[in-house]
C-alpha cells in the first residue's frame, strides 16, 4: 500500500513537471498561436495567473482580430477570479465599451461594477473606489433592470451606501470627541440631508444636539446667547421627530443646563448693557 502511494506520488510530480516544462516551452518559444491556446488551456483549467501571463503578450498580436473579444474576456475574467479587482473592472469595462453588440456585455458589465465593489476599501480609508462602484452598479442596474443580477446589483448598492453613511457619522463624531464643535454640527447636518434615509439619523441628530449643547455652555458672551438658542433648536429636532428616543433622558438634562444658563446669560448682557 505505501508503495502505491509512493508510485501515486512520483507519477503526478512527473506529471506536473512535463506541464510545467510544456508551458514554459510555449511562453518562451512557442508561435503566437500555440501560445493562445496555451492560454485558453490554463484559463479553462483555472490556472489564472499563467492564463494571465499569455494573454498579456499575445494581446498586441490578436488586437481587431477575432479572438480579440474571446481574449479580452478571458482575461478580464482571470483579473477576477485572482482578486485583482482594480484590473478587472477596468478590463471588464473595456470590454463592454469595445463589443456592445457581445452576448457576453451584460455579464461583463456587471462583473465590472462587482469589481468595484468588491474593491471598495474599509469605511474608514478614503472612499474613491466606493463612489465608482455605486456609479458602475447604478449604471448596471439602469442599463440592465431585467436582469437576473439585479437583486445582487442592488443588495451591493445598500452595502455600499451604507459604509459611506457610517464614514460620514463616525468623521462627524470624531470631530465632536475632538471638541471641533462647529466641524461636528455641519458634518451631522451633512449626514441627515446626504442620506434621508440613514439607519444613523436618530443618533446623529443627538449627537448635533451635543455638539450644540457644548458649543453653546463653551461660548464667549458675545456669541452665547445665539448658541444656546440653537441648542434648545436641536434638542427640539430630537425630540419632536424621535419622542420616544433613548436619548432623551440626556437630553432633558442637558436641556435644564441650557435654560438655566440662558438665564445667567441674559441677565449678564442686561448688567452690561446698563452700564
Amino acid at each position: 500500500m505505501q508503495k502505491m502511494k509512493k508510485i501515486a506520488v512520483i507519477f503526478l510530480v512527473t506529471i506536473s513537471f512535463l506541464s510545467c516544462s510544456e508551458y514554459q516551452k510555449v511562453l518562451n518559444k512557442g508561435e503566437v498561436t500555440d501560445q493562445y491556446k496555451m492560454a485558453t488551456k490554463m484559463y479553462e483549467a483555472k490556472k489564472y495567473g499563467r492564463a494571465i501571463t499569455l494573454f498579456e503578450k499575445i494581446t498586441p498580436s490578436y488586437r481587431a482580430k477575432p479572438q480579440m473579444e474571446r481574449i479580452q474576456y478571458m482575461i478580464s475574467d482571470a483579473y477576477y477570479q485572482t482578486k485583482q479587482y482594480s484590473l478587472s473592472s477596468y478590463y471588464f469595462n473595456r470590454f463592454t465599451k469595445n463589443y456592445p453588440k457581445s452576448t457576453k456585455r451584460e455579464e461583463a458589465a456587471f462583473l465590472s461594477a462587482q469589481s468595484y465593489y468588491l474593491d471598495s476599501p474599509i469605511f474608514s480609508l478614503d472612499q474613491k473606489t466606493t463612489h465608482e462602484a455605486l456609479t458602475a452598479l447604478q449604471g448596471f442596474i439602469d442599463t440592465y433592470p431585467n436582469s437576473d443580477k439585479i437583486d445582487e446589483a442592488n443588495k451591493s448598492v445598500k452595502e455600499l451606501q451604507y459604509k459611506l453613511e457610517k464614514k460620514a457619522f463616525e468623521t462627524a463624531k470624531q470631530y465632536y470627541h475632538i471638541e471641533d464643535y462647529i466641524a461636528s454640527i455641519k458634518s451631522f447636518d451633512n449626514l441627515i440631508s446626504d442620506f434621508l434615509g440613514t439607519s444613523f439619523r436618530e443618533e446623529a441628530i443627538f449627537y448635533k444636539f451635543k455638539a450644540s449643547y457644548e458649543l453653546g455652555i463653551k461660548s464667549v458672551v458675545s456669541k452665547k446667547e445665539k448658541r444656546l438658542n440653537d441648542a434648545v433648536k436641536a434638542y427640539d429636532k430630537l425630540k419632536r421627530n424621535y419622542p420616544e428616543s433613548e436619548y432623551l433622558k440626556d437630553s432633558n438634562k442637558m436641556l435644564d443646563d441650557l435654560n438655566k444658563e440662558l438665564v445667567t446669560v441674559k441677565e449678564l448682557i442686561a448688567t452690561i448693557e446698563n452700564k
